[in-house]
C-alpha cells in the first residue's frame, strides 16, 4: 500500500506537500531567531547556546538540535526526490515540445525547478559557511555565531549569494505553499483567495526577513 502511494503522482505530491511545510515551518522559526542579531552580540549568542542546550535535562546536549536537523535532512531529501521524480515523469508524458508556446503559469511556477536548484547549492554553502566553518571568510570562531554572520556579510560574494538564495526562496514559497494547499485538499472556490494572500505574505515576510540581516550588516545597522 505504502509502495503503491509511493509510486502515485499523487502520492510524491502530498510527500512534497508535507515535507515542504515542514520546511516552511523551520523557516519562519529560523528567521525569528536571525531577527535577534538586531538586540546585540549577547542576546544572539545566548540564542544560539540555547539551540544546544533546548531539551536540557532530558535531553543531552544537542540532542534535541540534532533530531530537527535529521527531520530537515529527511524533508529536503524527501522534496527532492519527489521533484525530480514528478519532473521527469512530466517530462515522459511530454515528449513533443507544443507548437504554440503560451506561458500561462506565473513566474514563479517557471522557476520553481531552477529556484530549487539554487536553493540546494545555498544550503551546502551555508552550512560551509556558518555551521563547519569550512568557507568562512577570515577565521571561522566557534561558540562566537555573531561574529560569524558579521564577517559571512562584510564580504560582497556572502551578501550577493545570501540574497540572491533569498529571493529565490521567495518565489518557491509563494508558490510551493499554493501548491501543498491545493494537493492536501485546502483549495476551493471561497478559500482561493485567502490562500493566495497568505502565500504572498508569507513569502514576503520570509523574503525580507531574512535579506534585512546581510543588509543591516551592509549599512553598519548591526556591526
Amino acid at each position: 500500500m505504502t509502495r503503491t502511494l509511493w509510486d502515485s503522482s499523487l502520492g510524491k505530491k502530498t510527500v512534497m506537500a508535507v515535507s515542504g511545510l515542514i520546511m516552511l515551518l523551520y523557516l519562519v522559526v529560523h528567521m525569528i531567531g536571525n531577527l535577534k542579531i538586531f538586540f546585540g552580540s549577547g542576546e544572539f549568542n545566548h540564542y544560539a547556546h540555547w539551540l544546544r542546550t533546548m531539551g536540557e535535562p532530558f535531553l543531552h546536549y544537542e540532542w534535541a538540535l540534532w533530531i530537527v536537523r535529521v527531520v530537515l535532512v529527511a524533508a529536503v531529501v524527501l522534496h527532492a526526490v519527489s521533484a525530480y521524480q514528478l519532473s521527469r515523469r512530466d517530462i515522459r508524458a511530454r515528449p513533443a515540445k507544443y507548437v504554440h508556446r503560451k506561458p500561462r503559469a506565473s513566474y514563479a511556477t517557471r522557476t520553481m525547478r531552477w529556484g530549487g536548484i539554487i536553493l540546494g547549492l545555498f544550503i551546502v554553502w551555508h552550512i560551509l559557511d556558518l555551521t563547519t566553518g569550512t568557507v568562512h571568510p577570515g577565521g571561522f570562531q566557534s561558540g562566537h555565531p555573531y561574529q560569524n554572520v558579521i564577517d559571512t556579510f562584510s564580504t560582497w560574494y556572502g551578501n550577493t549569494i545570501y540574497i540572491v538564495a533569498m529571493l529565490a526562496l521567495g518565489l518557491h514559497v509563494q508558490h510551493g505553499f499554493w501548491s501543498a494547499a491545493q494537493t492536501l485538499g485546502a483549495g476551493s472556490a471561497t478559500r482561493d483567495r485567502v490562500l493566495k494572500t497568505i502565500a504572498n505574505a508569507l513569502a514576503a515576510v520570509l523574503t525580507l526577513g531574512f535579506i534585512c540581516v546581510p543588509v543591516a550588516v551592509m549599512t553598519g545597522v548591526v556591526s
